[in-house]
């Protein structure tokens, strides 16, 4: 919780959209948040309540299916301490859409966190093509597959051998993922495949929720490259209704 500049979220009202596996919503509850997590993928929900029925059984935690491009559903879940969106929203299909529906989810004094991939000037185009060709022909997938998994593994022998490291280490170091399920090669495959994508500039967010009543409190970059930015934001209670007119 160093981003939120909390170690406890006690009394603090929580939602996490687009919840994946329930772990950062788990992390919430442990922290003593009363948690909501939605995800629009019923595999997800269905994990999410898995990793609730065997951690935490007893705790305030309400988890559903739920579509945050969906503004009549959205209308009826309330407001938040804390809303929390992490890697999800360029991923809908509707990014800017997306965000300005999670706009009035944030109580005025409230924070908003989210975590949105940057976007570069040549490549983000070249893998909005490649993502969205992988999930239209089963041939391509396959040699996708094959070919980024060479690349990825070729990309990381070199940096290894540059900077005199075991090349191997990598890959047992991503093994201690395993006990939270996860992959490096599974990872790389997400990463191929992951369509809609959408991209922004870290200023280009930052302009949106200024102009809509939010200010900023954290960010950190991938420094220009593929990757995620995460930023923080505080919504303004003296101009709460500015991001109400917004989402109207």
């Amino acid at each position: 919780m160093n981003m939120l500049g909390a170690s406890a979220l006690k009394g603090k009202s929580f939602i996490d959209i687009g919840s994946g596996s329930g772990l950062f919503s788990l992390a919430a509850v442990r922290l003593g948040a009363k948690v909501r997590s939605f995800d629009y993928d019923p595999n997800s929900v269905r994990c999410t309540k898995e990793v609730k029925n065997s951690y935490s059984p007893d705790s305030e935690w309400i988890i559903e299916q739920g579509d945050v491009l969906d503004r009549k559903y959205l209308e009826a879940l309330g407001q938040y301490d804390i809303v929390y969106s992490w890697g999800v929203l360029h991923h809908t299909g509707d990014m800017w859409a997306a965000m300005e529906n999670v706009i009035p989810l944030c109580r005025p004094g409230g924070m908003l966190y989210i975590a949105i991939y940057n976007r570069q000037r040549l490549l983000t185009g070249f893998w909005t093509f490649i993502k969205r060709t992988y999930n239209q022909s089963a041939l391509l997938k396959y040699l996708y597959i094959v070919f980024f998994s060479s690349y990825f593994i070729l990309r990381g022998l070199a940096a290894d051998l540059i900077e005199r490291r075991n090349p191997l280490r990598r890959y047992f170091h991503e093994s201690e993922k395993l006990q939270r399920g996860m992959n490096i090669f599974i990872d790389w495959i997400d990463w191929i495949g992951g369509y809609p994508f959408e991209a922004a500039k870290p200023e280009e967010i930052f302009e949106f929720f200024h102009n809509r009543g939010f200010i900023l409190k954290r960010m950190t970059t991938c420094g220009g490259n593929s990757g995620i930015n995460e930023f923080v934001f505080l919504k303004d209670p003296s101009r709460a209704e500015l991001s109400l007119k917004c989402a109207e």
